[in-house]
């Protein structure tokens, strides 16, 4: 992103408070919620409890976004919500299994799940409209910064340089930081943070898809229904008058 940007000429935020601001929204957006993530799925919490944790991201940032950014949302919305977080909860059983809980796990997804609305709300909040090239180079960087600190203290800083190590490096680097993290802010930038967020209520019901179609699992009644359920809240709360 940085050669981009110099090759580009994108320009850079006017001042040091609007820098500031980019980097707390990259850093509770990248750092602690990607991290939380991945930490809690290091730690053995089983999927089904991750997804319903980060399914309650929209709820939370709606009625967030209700309070601090005085987005109003209709009686048709709020139902449009309640029925995306049913949808989830639907497709989650029809694959869950309890495994192991233990509360450091549960603590990660809790953090995660407050860095993703955090996160979202700031970006909106304070630079949404923000230059993508520049913004990435400075989010990052404050990531980049506060996680080698981090390994530095807690890990042992050995890579096993595997090709499927590789390919998630590359994966969570390029396709997940810096492509489906620059949608978001786009959609962020041109619409309400609550309608934005409903859209995370699609991710179980897709993730079922794609390992139906690539990986050969089954698809039983119940996750079917729970992403028809889950796309009738989206669109009520996408929808317009």
């Amino acid at each position: 992103l940085g050669v981009v940007t110099l090759a580009t000429r994108a320009p850079w935020p006017g001042s040091l408070s609007e820098a500031g601001h980019i980097a707390v929204a990259g850093l509770m957006t990248h750092a602690t919620y990607l991290c939380g993530v991945l930490l809690a799925i290091e730690r053995k919490l089983p999927l089904g409890f991750v997804a319903l944790i980060a399914g309650l991201q929209p709820v939370l940032t709606a009625i967030f976004a209700n309070l601090f950014l005085h987005e109003r949302l209709t009686a048709r919305q709020w139902l449009g919500l309640a029925l995306g977080f049913a949808g989830v909860v639907l497709v989650v059983l029809s694959k869950f299994t309890l495994g192991i809980v233990n509360l450091p796990a549960l603590v990660c997804a809790g953090v995660a799940l407050l860095g993703i609305t955090g996160g979202t709300l700031y970006q909106k909040r304070f630079c949404s409209h923000m230059d993508l090239r520049t913004g990435g180079v400075i989010q990052f960087s404050a990531t980049g910064i506060v996680l080698a600190a981090l390994a530095l203290l807690l890990e042992t800083r050995e890579v096993q340089w595997t090709g499927q190590f590789i390919f998630a490096l590359f994966w969570l680097a390029v396709v997940l930081s810096i492509g489906a993290i620059s949608l978001l802010y786009l959609m962020i930038r041109r619409g309400a943070a609550s309608k934005v967020a409903s859209l995370f209520f699609l991710t179980p019901s897709v993730t079922a898809v794609m390992a139906y179609l690539l990986f050969d699992e089954s698809l039983n009644a119940l996750a079917v229904a729970g992403l028809l359920v889950t796309a009738v809240g989206v669109a009520l709360v996408m929808r317009n008058r």
